[in-house]
């Protein structure tokens, strides 16, 4: 590989963070926190649905925020918003006077009026209006930002709940549409975030066990540098699992995420969930858009389709290491 790793933060050098832009941006946003906070009285219950994307990482929800972004479907997080994680009803007033065609005058910004195109690398999107996972947004509101691990009582007892329902409700005011975002980092919080947002519909992301294993797997070596690196965020289960064989270890990992996800969605109303299979997803995204309209409660006849009639499923080679991944999650299909 060309990039080294970067021992202090676990990652490929070439993935690293730009610590003088983590520095500015922390500028910005602790300055304009006075104002936000100012504007979010204004802000109190979402007038539009969210849309929380849960599953295992590397199962396609990258592609699906994609298309979501081309559909017009909803708003989402872009890369240019998520760079006001802390102030972003401010940072999207901003964004649709940069970029929204109706704010246009005379083309002096037309650069920054983009497509969002179909190219990523371990999630991360490049354009300023692609979509961004927006993680430093979700973890503010957390009493430890540092921790992966919550239970849905300690989430009841730690974090903020009223401002970030405010920002997520201001976020729906200024785009006037539903807002998708991923929440993968509380996919074992299901119930306690469908209790606390009144309008919520959560697409469960799955992909073929063995195809999901084999791009974790791929994701390590290019991000951390090596397959022995744990990838993503730390689960519950992740005692039990971080001395074993990395390819065990990554079976075990896909399989217990999707499961408690499984588990939470099954104990909530069923309107206000939806499964999305990955493959299926791609041979027919038409469809899943039928499904999400119904979801929403928005009507199929004045909603048109605009996006693609297929996409073409990633690893459809034969996999090398197939035998030891299926021997792999037989022993968690077993527990």
């Amino acid at each position: 590989m060309n990039s080294k790793r970067d021992k202090t933060r676990g990652r490929m050098s070439s993935f690293s963070r730009n610590e003088r832009l983590e520095s500015l941006l922390q500028d910005i946003n602790e300055t304009l926190w006075i104002s936000e906070e100012r504007i979010l009285g204004n802000h109190h219950t979402l007038k539009f649905p969210l849309l929380l994307i849960v599953g295992p990482m590397r199962s396609g929800t990258t592609l699906f925020m994609q298309w979501l972004a081309n559909t017009g479907l909803v708003a989402y997080p872009t890369n240019l918003l998520s760079r006001f994680y802390k102030v972003p009803v401010i940072g999207a007033k901003i964004q649709l006077m940069l970029t929204d065609p109706r704010y246009n005058f005379r083309d002096e910004l037309a650069d920054l009026i983009q497509v969002v195109d179909y190219r990523s690398e371990n999630g991360k999107t490049r354009g300023v209006l692609a979509p961004n996972e927006f993680w430093y947004f979700w973890r503010r509101f957390l009493a430890d930002p540092s921790r992966d691990v919550w239970t849905n009582d300690e989430l009841s007892e730690g974090l903020d709940v009223e401002t970030m329902i405010a920002e997520l409700a201001g976020l729906t005011d200024v785009f006037n549409k539903p807002f998708a975002i991923k929440s993968m980092l509380f996919n074992y919080n299901i119930p306690f975030l469908n209790a606390i947002f009144e309008k919520a519909v959560f697409v469960q992301f799955r992909r073929d066990y063995v195809s999901n294993v084999a791009s974790v797997l791929d994701a390590r070596e290019r991000q951390l540098g090596g397959r022995e690196h744990w990838y993503s965020f730390k689960i519950p289960e992740y005692p039990e699992l971080k001395d074993l064989d990395p390819l065990v270890q990554t079976a075990g990992q896909v399989v217990h995420i999707d499961r408690a996800v499984t588990r939470g969605l099954g104990s909530i109303d069923q309107s206000r969930g939806m499964l999305v299979q990955y493959e299926d997803f791609c041979e027919d995204p038409r469809h899943t858009f039928k499904e999400l309209l119904h979801k929403l409660g928005l009507d199929e006849a004045e909603t048109a389709y605009v996006g693609p009639e297929r996409f073409d499923i990633s690893r459809t080679a034969e996999i090398p290491e197939r035998q030891a991944i299926e021997e792999a999650l037989a022993t968690f299909s077993e527990q």
